[in-house]
């Protein structure tokens, strides 16, 4: 087995060539705002290999994963900002900066201590501004649903939570009776609102059954992928048209494509 070191000059050579004047077209024309799509790609593809726990599938997402890291790292050594090195010994230099109970003399009982202790770091020793509110500690360029859903975990560890899970399911049906509501009258503004409130409240459910709602919903994605597919192949094998007059047929396929999904 090729030791880290040896295996990571291999990749930085790889990239460094791709990215020389007579290397690949598409690399040079690169830059770090056009890698940003694939990086986002490329991290649920990793999510979807580990749901399946597929080695040899996680090895290659992993793989996309460390080229673009590297890619966009080296992007910025061209420009001089800084280099491949300078990330990786930055990250080396957090980690055994926020471990003191690890790499120095600090006692922690648990995880929660050992966050507490992180949060205490990031502002007594990296020198981060306190924040207003902890919710500002939540990145505004986040995805809606992982925002909701770190937005809950933070009010959630200042004490504003539900006492029991009873709370929060009472909470979703009072969401969904707004929503039913405010359809009844198509021109009404707030059903954007109410619906909101209602995904909000089912990412919080998410929460207090600690599950993330993006993995979730990525799962939920693929298994509505597989059973559509069968439905469409078994629609085409009986010689059956994709439309809403042939509802029950496909219904029939759905409901049959989910005994093995």
């Amino acid at each position: 087995m090729e030791q880290p070191d040896n295996a990571f000059k291999s990749l930085y050579d790889i990239v460094a060539r791709l990215r020389a004047p007579d290397g690949c077209p598409w690399d040079r024309e690169q830059n770090p705002a056009s890698l940003r799509g694939d990086l986002i790609e490329e991290t649920y593809e990793c999510i979807e290999a580990i749901d399946e726990k597929n080695p040899a599938h996680i090895r290659e997402e992993l793989g996309d994963i460390f080229l673009l890291a590297t890619m966009i790292s080296y992007m910025h050594e061209e420009e001089g900002l800084f280099s491949v090195a300078d990330v990786l010994q930055t990250v080396s230099e957090k980690l055994v900066r926020r471990h003191p109970h690890v790499f120095g003399e600090t006692l922690v009982k648990d995880s929660a201590e050992v966050l507490n202790n992180w949060a205490k770091i990031k502002i007594e020793q990296e020198g981060r501004k306190p924040k207003d509110s902890v919710l500002d500690e939540i990145n505004s360029g986040l995805p809606p649903l992982d925002r909701a859903w770190k937005l809950q975990k933070k009010a959630a560890k200042a004490g504003f939570d539900w006492p029991n899970i009873e709370g929060v399911i009472e909470k979703i049906r009072e969401e969904l009776g707004e929503v039913l509501e405010a359809v009844k009258d198509t021109a009404n503004e707030k059903i954007e609102e109410e619906l909101g409130d209602l995904l909000f409240s089912a990412v919080n459910l998410c929460r207090y059954l600690k599950v993330e709602p993006s993995v979730a919903l990525h799962r939920t994605n693929s298994k509505f992928i597989s059973r559509f597919k069968y439905m469409e192949k078994k629609m085409r094998e009986t010689g059956q048209e994709m439309k809403q007059e042939n509802l029950d047929i496909m219904d029939q396929y759905w409901n049959e494509a989910k005994k093995y999904t």
